[in-house]
């Protein structure tokens, strides 16, 4: 059983199917895909999760290609600019991807031939294993630590131990709806030392139809301060984009999306966790930077380790 149909829970169970492993999947939202999550506006998608994705990991790249030859990823850019005392400049890195699509779309493609069962609430995850009283041979967390502690039975005391070294921080994104394209040239931006803004992306360059989208992410520091009701932070965070380019009109539609576990703070260096009671833990926090393909090599790794066990 695998707990978690983002992309660490399906990287997990595609290795568990191939080794010939029944698997089933759960999903507490309606859709696939976790932190790599994109929202429809008007039939369009907007990326509110991960902004994107960089490949170095040859297996990960081997999965890329896949993606790419289905028409589903593109090579987006190389080059971020930086906002912050020094003013803007450029700053060159790895080759960022997108997905036209939204980055939903490649958990789904990854997940097209699992059982995955959504609107599924996991309660209870209890020695045997056991998953809300269902008897398995083993169970995986794919999901922030303190959500898996959450359902994590403190009688299985070598997870709860893997769970408790975790820490998380939180964000919001919003996704602005312009009523024309009046910023300056930029793909993505970073903003350094802002009491509000952490991370803006040009969401019609990052999807290729220049439509007069940007997706902000916020600080840390400014989401906890509104996760309760996070609708109430739309107003300061329009100002801050408006604001950090200068932009002469107001948006005409502004989403709010509250990540309450956005991104771990506290790595671990092992790839993932499988203890002796068939517990398995898998996510971006296991491994180190957080990203998309660091929760897809964990939840790889851990697949194919439980699948030598279990065959």
């Amino acid at each position: 059983m695998v707990v978690g149909a983002g992309i660490a829970g399906v990287a997990c169970a595609v290795q568990l199917r191939r080794a010939g492993v029944p698997v089933q999947l759960r999903e507490r939202a309606q859709v696939a895909g976790g932190r790599m999550a994109s929202k429809r506006f008007d039939g369009r998608p907007a990326d509110l999760g991960a902004a994107y994705f960089t490949v170095s990991d040859p297996d990960f790249a081997e999965v890329v290609a896949q993606w790419q030859a289905a028409g589903l990823v593109r090579e987006w850019t190389d080059t971020f600019v930086a906002y912050g005392a020094q003013g803007r400049h450029e700053v060159r890195g790895p080759m960022r991807w997108a997905a036209p699509r939204g980055l939903r779309s490649l958990v789904e493609h990854l997940s097209q031939d699992l059982p995955v069962l959504v609107n599924r609430l996991v309660l209870d995850v209890a020695p045997g294993p056991s998953v809300d009283g269902q008897r398995c041979r083993a169970a995986v967390l794919a999901m922030p630590g303190p959500q898996a502690a959450l359902v994590l039975d403190p009688a299985l005391t070598a997870a709860t131990e893997a769970l408790r070294n975790q820490s998380w921080s939180p964000s919001l994104a919003a996704m602005l709806r312009f009523p024309h394209r009046r910023w300056p040239d930029f793909r993505g931006a970073f903003v350094n030392d802002h009491p509000v803004l952490r991370l803006v992306c040009d969401d019609g360059d990052r999807r290729g139809d220049r439509a007069p989208v940007l997706v902000a992410h916020t600080t840390a520091q400014f989401a906890a301060g509104h996760l309760a009701q996070p609708t109430a932070a739309a107003p300061a965070v329009e100002a801050a984009v408006r604001d950090l380019l200068a932009l002469p009109e107001p948006a005409v539609h502004v989403h709010l999306h509250r990540w309450t576990y956005a991104q771990p703070t506290a790595s671990s260096a092992a790839g993932f966790h499988l203890d002796d009671e068939g517990i398995g833990v898998a996510g971006d926090a296991y491994g180190a930077p957080p990203r998309v393909q660091t929760a897809w090599r964990s939840g790889h790794d851990l697949g194919r380790a439980l699948a030598r066990r279990l065959t």
